[in-house]
């Protein structure tokens, strides 16, 4: 496959995506969470600051998988 039609297969592809939800009842609230947010307010808990990485991260974590109730 051609460099740039492989690009456009790739972006196409990651637009389309629904995050993997997973069920974790009496461990979630109410709202859903996503995997970087959990990480995050994890590593907030032990003192680790975010940086830009670490919150683009979180984003695309977010993105692929979200906890519900």
């Amino acid at each position: 496959m051609h460099k740039a039609n492989e690009d456009a297969y790739n972006t196409q592809e990651h637009d389309d995506h629904q995050p993997h939800r997973v069920r974790l009842p009496g461990f979630i609230g109410d709202e859903e969470i996503g995997l970087g947010d959990a990480i995050k307010r994890t590593t907030a808990y032990f003192g680790i600051k975010p940086c830009g990485g670490c919150l683009q991260r979180a984003a695309a974590l977010n993105r692929w998988m979200v906890f519900t109730r």
